[in-house]
């Protein structure tokens, strides 16, 4: 018995492998393609189905109420008696006709019990509605037995379809009659008929019986869904419902998938559409949209194909790539074993100096960190010695700014010693009260100069700044003497972010300055203003002494001064405030003829519930000269 032979490979074979697995994909891809582009245009399609539904309704919503408003009016329900008078019907008639052209109904008629119009808007016009019998209509039984009624349907005399909603009227003498308001949807229609043109959906409302009421398609007109029993269709000629629409069915045919419908057009080629259907709310009728399907869903399906056929041929040729690269590298591996070898000695001996190197490199990484403990301590010490040295610094002006309060404390002692022996009571006890306010301000200083020795608490309050000003101006009362002090300040007063002590250090050394430069002059006035700008609060400081030497460009400077014995740090510390609450200080030339210091500093977000405009009493100089 003779052993198996392998029987050679073709070398045809993997290259229609490739060309099959090729065709799958594209196959497989198509299909599903089609199926998510299906799905877009369904959930397109359902969201104008809701807009054409809610359109459909608001246009019926807009006659709705109408037959029930005419219903109540006395002189309708005149008309409908035994003999009405001739000029009322007259009036009826007119009136009737306003309100047709008012809210776009197709007429409006009166009906007696009996079933004749007896009044409608097209009153003396040719087709006229007056004198005909209208009491085989449904929707004139209806109104009379229920009160109301709706019905759609062909006019006896007009032959124009609408949609006629009637409403019960209660004559004189126990007579009745009906209201009856036609709505035609001929706009609506060619709204839906120019969209259709231009390649939108197909409309159309059908009633539960599945006749077309409204359409897109004019020859869908009172066309059927579904086939009408004889008896329905002879019940729909009794009441001349459609005239005589033959109630055809439309050319509508269910699709191989199950979902869409083929829709023929006579001589032309039956399409593909997608249909769905949705109540209108308040009646029994349903709106369906037939949605087109073709170009866009055949075009998503051969952009898949030929994408899912390019990516498959790509890989079967990456897989031959593949195949042939490891062909190459079992024949390179030989060539690298042998290589191997002495690769392995030579990483051997690479690592003995490597590790050498390590050991290096370790010794100098503990060198470097004990340098940089060392440079770290250094800085420390450093920082601690600029530390003290401002701390120097801020003590000087601290001496500088503690002089005031006690030459004011002075002032106010001496004056309540002098209004006390006159027994002017209360205004010393103003005055001594005035004294113990100025205490606290030096004991805040000293406090500040404490403070600093350890750190600034950084806090920002909302702080009102009138207040501020107030509170400082007391700190110079005594020095406004002969002096005229403009002072503007809003109420309420603008809230900043910041600590009022530092705040108040500030105002009273821009204050300080400006009373310095009016010394010796013939009318000294100081001005200190407050307002908003923007989201800032602004504090300008100004006078009208001799200005500011070269501008103002080195006034903020450390121990820069122009005064015999100043220490020139009082503009420098100030500026450092003001920064560190995020505001700015600057100097420049006074409309008065001498300097204008202005400070800016941002608005707190929202000022403290409840409070006003905290200060202590104001000076007696203000706005006038002592």
């Amino acid at each position: 018995m003779t052993g198996w032979r392998a029987l050679p490979r073709s070398p045809a074979l993997p290259w229609l492998l490739g060309l099959a697995a090729v065709l799958a994909a594209a196959v497989l891809a198509g299909r599903h393609a089609e199926r998510a582009a299906l799905a877009d245009v369904r959930r397109s399609a359902t969201a104008t189905l809701a807009l054409h539904v809610a359109a459909f309704r608001t246009e019926m919503q807009k006659q709705g109420s109408l037959p029930l408003a005419l219903a109540s009016d006395p002189e309708i329900a005149a008309v409908v008696g035994a003999s009405p008078d001739p000029a009322l019907v007259a009036r009826v008639d007119d009136r009737l006709a306003e309100i047709a052209r008012a809210s776009g109904a197709a007429v409006v008629y009166v009906i007696r019990r009996d079933g004749r119009a007896v009044a409608a808007s097209n009153a003396g016009e040719p087709g006229s509605f007056v004198g005909a019998m209208y009491a085989f209509r449904p929707y004139f039984q209806q109104a009379l037995a229920e009160g109301a009624g709706r019905q759609f349907a062909l006019g006896t005399v007009s032959g124009r379809p609408g949609l006629y909603l009637s409403r019960r009227v209660a004559g004189p003498g126990g007579q009745t009659g009906v209201v009856v308001v036609k709505v035609e949807f001929d706009a609506i229609e060619a709204a839906w008929r120019k969209g259709a043109e231009t390649g939108g959906e197909t409309v159309m409302v059908t009633d539960p019986r599945g006749i077309v009421l409204v359409a897109s398609e004019p020859a869908w007109r009172f066309g059927a869904l579904r086939p009408v029993p004889d008896d329905e269709r002879r019940l729909i000629r009794e009441r001349l419902e459609f005239g005589e629409a033959p109630l055809q069915a439309l050319p509508l045919h269910p699709a191989a998938n199950g979902t869409l419908v083929r829709v023929g057009h006579g001589a032309e080629p039956a399409r593909l559409a997608m249909p769905l259907d949705a109540a209108i709310p308040g009646t029994t009728w349903r709106l369906h949209t037939l949605t087109r399907i073709g170009v866009a869903v055949a075009r998503e399906r051969i952009q898949a194909q030929v994408i899912a056929g390019l990516m498959v041929g790509l890989a079967c040729l990456g897989l031959a790539e593949i195949v042939g690269r490891r062909r190459r590298l079992r024949a390179s591996l030989a060539e690298a074993a042998a290589r191997r070898t002495e690769l392995e000695a030579r990483v051997r001996e690479r690592t003995r100096a490597l590790t050498e190197a390590n050991q290096k490199l370790k010794g100098e990484i503990a060198e470097r960190r004990r340098a940089e403990a060392e440079r770290q301590r250094l800085g420390r010490e450093l920082a601690h010695a600029g530390r003290l040295a401002a701390l120097g610094q801020f003590a000087a002006s601290m001496a500088h700014e503690i002089n005031q309060p006690l030459a004011a404390i002075r002032s106010y002692a001496d004056n309540a010693g002098i209004l006390i022996q006159r027994e002017r009571l209360p205004e010393a006890s103003e005055n001594l009260a005035a004294v113990g306010r100025l205490t606290e301000r030096i004991a805040g200083l000293t406090r500040q100069l404490k403070g600093f020795a350890r750190k600034a608490s950084g806090r920002r309050d909302p702080v009102a700044l009138a207040g501020v000003v107030r509170s400082s101006l007391e700190v110079v009362d005594g020095r406004l003497a002969g002096i005229t002090l403009d002072l503007a300040l809003p109420e309420p007063s603008p809230y900043v972010l910041g600590e009022g002590p530092r705040l108040e250090q500030v105002v009273v050394n821009l204050v300080q300055n400006a009373l310095d430069a009016v010394a010796g002059v013939t009318e000294p006035r100081v001005a200190v203003t407050v307002r908003v700008a923007g989201e800032r609060a602004v504090l300008e400081v100004g006078d009208n002494g001799g200005g500011l030497p070269d501008g103002g460009a080195q006034v903020f400077d450390a121990f820069f001064t122009t005064k015999t014995g100043g220490l020139g740090l009082g503009l420098a510390i100030s500026r450092g405030i003001v920064e560190d609450y995020g505001g700015s200080v600057s100097a420049g030339a006074s409309p008065a003829g001498g300097a204008l210091f202005r400070v800016e500093l941002p608005l707190a977000p929202t000022p403290p519930a409840g409070s006003g405009t905290p200060g202590p009493r104001k000076p007696a100089t203000e706005g006038t000269a002592a």
